[in-house]
């Protein structure tokens, strides 16, 4: 079939599934970036506990491969009493895994900080949280605009995970299983999905580098 033809016959359907995927992602890279700033936050502690439990999160969820997790949540925490719907399975899967990629952002930014503000603030009768709230974070977070991009992306693209389960409606990469299962979509119904995960890779990255540009701290 040809690009026409797909999208007259099924330009609802790419619709509904380009939808979902910016839920998704979306969602995922909310919950991820919040779960990265916690384990960010216990990584630097001064509570050796706490550091080692950052650690081993981010070196489990860092190497776990997302197709293994997803499986994992769907088929086999149900025989351990964790029953969750397949949405919320293919949002915690596409969320812990670029969680422990954003700590790691995190921490990459926290090298760009000079240490003589650390002890200023320490000499100032700052405690660590109030460091971590206006010393250490918001200087990260400023340093780290351009990785956070590109962890948005690979977030969007994670959520391609989607199609190992029955979601309804599907996202980009579910849609390609559904056309070929009813006609002939062939190599054109992936192209058409490519093309939809290019462009809003494309818009993230614009938007990314004119965040950059503004926050960027200069040294």
């Amino acid at each position: 079939m040809s690009v026409s033809e797909l999208l007259t016959q099924y330009g609802d359907k790419y619709l509904s599934a380009l939808l979902m995927t910016w839920r998704l992602t979306f969602f995922a890279f909310v919950l991820a970036f919040a779960i990265g700033i916690v384990i960010t936050v216990m990584r630097i502690c001064p509570i050796k506990p706490l550091r080692l439990v950052g650690d081993f999160y981010v070196q489990v969820f860092r190497n776990i491969p997302g197709a293994a997790l997803l499986i994992l949540l769907v088929y086999a925490f149900p025989y351990i009493g964790f029953l969750w719907s397949y949405y919320t399975c293919v949002l915690i899967a596409t969320s812990l895994i670029p969680s422990a990629f954003c700590s790691e952002y995190l921490m990459a930014g926290m090298n760009t900080i000079d240490i003589g503000q650390i002890e200023a603030a320490r000499s100032l009768g700052m405690t660590f949280f109030q460091m971590v709230k206006n010393v250490i974070l918001p200087q990260s977070l400023r340093s780290s605009v351009l990785q956070m991009t590109n962890l948005l992306v690979a977030t969007m693209l994670t959520t391609s995970l989607a199609a190992l389960v029955p979601l309804n409606p599907t996202d980009l990469t579910g849609i390609v299983s559904y056309i070929n299962t009813r006609s002939v979509g062939g190599i054109t119904a992936f192209v058409i999905s490519a093309f939809f995960y290019c462009a809003t890779a494309v818009v993230i990255g614009l938007v990314g580098n004119k965040i950059d540009q503004k926050v960027r701290i200069m040294r």
